[in-house]
This record gives structure tokens, sequence and C-alpha cells, in this order.
């Protein structure tokens, strides 16, 4: 119970990583705002939340709209007075071959992987730093530093939120605010399964990762305090730093 006194946003907690992220915040006694673009899965993982003995909301709608990005932060200082942690997890994938590529597709795969952690974290960050606390995790990819299976659309968004975390932490270190990014590759969640491209064999540890594994990962960087612009890998071997 090492977060029983914070309060976490998730943004696309409805299933996946974000759900299993969501859960582990619960584990650590986090109240936890959960949103989610479609309502049954978000309100599906309230509903674990709750029956764990948890506190949780639910925020439904894309945070690639600014309306949506404030209604959650509104909805974390409303419900449980604060909004100490987020973690910027929504986002999609688009396989498509190279050539199929169209600028909508662009636009879309950007503005819900990249341009919706701007507006969360603008929206939350006013709360954060009022109280002199805040952790900020963005959920980046492997596919940002090797390419990835999905393509330059995807790739780009993911490689773009490097550049977000890193001015953030630069900009927001003197206030208590720290702000890093987790990287995985090749979790085992619908995203992946439903990628022909991807397959197990490509990780040099001969698996697909869990979103628990994730999940681990994103709790042991809210708890620390030191550590600030940094990526943390999770890809089973893929790419080395």
């Amino acid at each position: 119970m090492r977060l029983e006194d914070k309060v976490a946003i998730v943004t696309g907690a409805g299933k996946g990583i974000g759900e299993e992220i969501a859960l582990r915040f619960t584990e650590e006694g986090a109240r936890v705002v959960v949103n989610d673009i479609d309502e049954a899965s978000a309100n599906g993982t309230v509903e674990k939340i709750k029956n764990r003995g948890g506190q949780a909301a639910a925020v439904i709608g894309s945070v690639a709209l600014g309306e949506v990005a404030q209604k959650i932060a509104d909805t974390a200082v409303r419900e449980f007075g604060a909004a100490d942690i987020l973690v910027n997890n929504a986002g999609i994938a688009r396989p498509q071959p190279l050539e199929e590529i169209r600028e909508e597709d662009w636009d879309e795969v950007i503005d819900v992987n990249l341009k919706s952690a701007f507006l969360v974290t603008q929206a939350v960050l006013p709360h954060m730093r009022r109280r002199g606390w805040g952790r900020i995790i963005n959920i980046s990819s492997a596919a940002a530093q090797i390419g990835g299976v999905t393509g330059p659309h995807y790739s780009a968004s993911k490689a773009g939120l490097f550049g977000l975390t890193h001015s953030y932490a630069s900009l927001l270190a003197k206030e208590g605010i720290t702000v890093n990014t987790v990287a995985p590759a090749m979790i085992g969640t619908d995203m992946v399964r439903n990628n022909p491209k991807a397959r197990p064999d490509l990780m040099p540890v001969g698996r697909f990762g869990t979103p628990r594994e994730v999940a681990d990962t994103v709790v042991f960087v809210a708890l620390n305090g030191y550590m600030t612009g940094q990526t943390i890998n999770v890809n089973g071997g893929w790419y080395m730093s």
C-alpha cells in the first residue's frame, strides 16, 4: 500500500496494459481514474477495482480531444481531491503497408498516441504544481527505437513521447514532479496478437511480455522521486540501451 495517499490517472485503461496498470495502482492503495474510449471496457476496469476493495471512477472519451483531457483532470480532483500520478497509456496501432498509409491515418495515430499525452499532461499539471508533487509516465514503445513492425506513423508517434518526456522533465525537475517514459515491446495484448508481423521468436527472450511486467515497472517509476527524464525499456532484449 505504498501509494495509499495518491490519486492515479490511467488513460486507455479499459484493457491490456492500461487495465493492468490501473489494477496494480489499486494494489498499492491508490485511487484511480480510469479513462477509455469504450464505455463497457472502462466500466469493467472500474468494477474490477471496486471488487478488490479499491476506489475508482471512469471517464469515457478520446484523450485526443481537449475537453476529454480536462474532464479527466476535473474528475480526479472532484472525486478524490487530487491528481498525483498520470500514466499516458492510451494508444492505437494501424499496421499498414508503407504505400497504403494515408494522411488521415497519420493524423489519427499522432493525435491519439502523442497529442493526447500533451493534452492530459497540461490538464493535470496545475494540480500537481499546487501540491509540489507529481509523477508523469508516458508509455512509448521499442518501435520508436528500432522501427518496429507497425509502420512509420506509429513509430513516429511513440518517438515523439521521448521528446515530450525530456522537455517536461527538465522544466519540472525543481517542482517535485518527475516525468519518465516506459517503452515496452511485444506485450501479449490484443494489439500485438492481432498483428501478424508480431512474433515471439523475434524477441531474444523467446516470448511475448505480459501486461503485469509493464505494470510492475510503472509502479516502480511512480515510487521513485530521483529518476526523471529517463526511458525504461521493457522489451525482452529487442532493443538494448
